[in-house]
């Protein structure tokens, strides 16, 4: 019964992307070779190849379906130099292949396949009207990097004291180059002002710290760009503090009952201070909105120069920790901060786990490494952004991570645990 099921999905992609197929396939003689009854045959034949379980029997439909390809495509080259069909034909084979194996896998490619196939006007379109070649050349790089060379990259712990982990290195690279583009593209489809801050929030739930150093970049390469992108450096805290108050409420409900009202005044008080910087000062030109935003999604050099200051903070962090022990929790804690905010709460809840610390003790750990990574994030917007970017940020996070504290005495001082 299996395997009835899994030769169906290998028909289902076959139909559904020989239906789109077959809608390009052009009128009379004009029509190309291949439509919806031959990609769904060759979705079939390589299920059934595979389902004999003879290696040579696949290698022979493969070789059959490649060599009718390739007449298909000497007969149609005059009028159509593409290739498309006859390497979605061959892809196809392999999706059916595929199916009798790993079905989930293939339905998931071969409804990739009929969605790349669908769009190929829309897709034309954006990248011969819309991206600029710098764009495009980001885009190559971005793809290299997170479809290549983070697969790669060896996901385990090497160095002093067991601190560096290659893949989350290179991760965290991809991270900065996804917050760049998010904020590119939000000045491309809203403009600066309400663009930027969008970005900023949206790009605070990849890497707050990377966000800030993004909009401390854009900062200094462009004024005009400067209230927006400061009122996105602040909202990315506010994603800062959503995530923190989720990984509590998974790892550690009773502490995310006391901290809670810390956090969401933490997070009120920086969507507030960002909103007055939106709607401060000048209100937007015509030219503020959408256009074409010129220049690169993100800046290689500087991409590199903040993961290495990442990564300096991280064996800090890891030679604090090996010094102090675990029993200096709050120490620890700090020294954790200055890399991820996060983080702590994982430990903190192993330790709670094990019985090896009480809840009592465990608030001032997760605010102490709050406050560090803030103090992290400040010494960005210093060393990284114009006067005019300190001088709007610096007052958002000091706003923060004094809300933060008073409703957390308060807080502390009402719950008995």
């Amino acid at each position: 019964m299996g395997l009835w099921i899994n030769l169906s999905v290998a028909l289902g992609i076959g139909l559904l992307v020989g239906a789109e197929r077959e809608r390009r396939k052009g009128p009379d003689q004009q029509r190309s070779a291949a439509g919806i009854r031959t990609f769904a045959i060759s979705a079939l034949s390589g299920g059934v190849a595979t389902a004999l379980d003879q290696a040579f029997v696949l290698l022979g439909v493969l070789l059959i379906v490649g060599g009718l390809s390739v007449v298909a495509y000497q007969r149609s080259h005059a009028r159509d130099a593409g290739l498309t069909s006859e390497v979605a034909l061959l892809l196809t084979c392999l999706l059916g292949a595929l199916c009798v194996t790993r079905p989930a896998m293939g339905a998931g490619i071969g409804v990739t396949l009929a969605a790349l196939l669908a769009g190929r006007d829309q897709m034309h379109q954006f990248v011969r009207r819309a991206l600029t070649q710098a764009e495009l050349h980001d885009v190559i790089l971005f793809l290299g990097m997170a479809l290549i060379a983070l697969p790669l990259a060896p996901d385990r712990y090497i160095g002093p004291w067991q601190a560096i982990n290659p893949h989350a290195v290179v991760r965290f690279v991809v991270m900065i180059m996804a917050v760049g583009a998010i904020g590119h593209m939000g000045r491309r489809l809203l403009g600066s002002q309400y663009g930027l801050s969008v970005s900023g929030l949206a790009g605070g739930f990849v890497s707050s710290t990377a966000t800030i150093y993004a909009m401390a970049k854009l900062s200094k390469q462009d004024a005009a760009q400067l209230r927006g992108a400061a009122a996105g450096a602040v909202l990315s805290t506010v994603a800062t503090m959503v995530q923190l108050s989720l990984a509590l409420w998974l790892l550690l409900p009773g502490l995310f009952v006391i901290l809670l009202w810390p956090l969401l005044a933490g997070a009120a008080a920086a969507a507030l201070y960002a909103l007055a910087l939106m709607v401060s000062g000048r209100p937007a030109r015509p030219s503020d909105w959408g256009g074409v935003v010129q220049g690169h999604a993100f800046e290689l050099q500087a991409t590199f120069t903040l993961a290495g200051f990442v990564l300096i903070v991280t064996l800090v962090a890891a030679a604090l920790n090996a010094w102090l022990g675990p029993r200096a929790l709050v120490y620890g804690a700090a020294a954790t901060g200055l890399v991820d905010a996060h983080s702590v709460v994982a430990s903190v809840s192993a330790l709670v786990g094990s019985s090896k610390l009480a809840l009592a003790d465990t608030p001032w750990a997760v605010l102490t490494a709050l406050s560090t990574n803030t103090f992290t994030k400040a010494v960005i917007v210093v060393y990284t952004g114009s006067p005019g970017y300190r001088l709007r940020v610096l007052p958002g996070l000091i706003l923060l991570m004094a809300a933060v504290w008073v409703a957390a005495v308060l807080a502390l001082g009402s719950h008995s645990l």
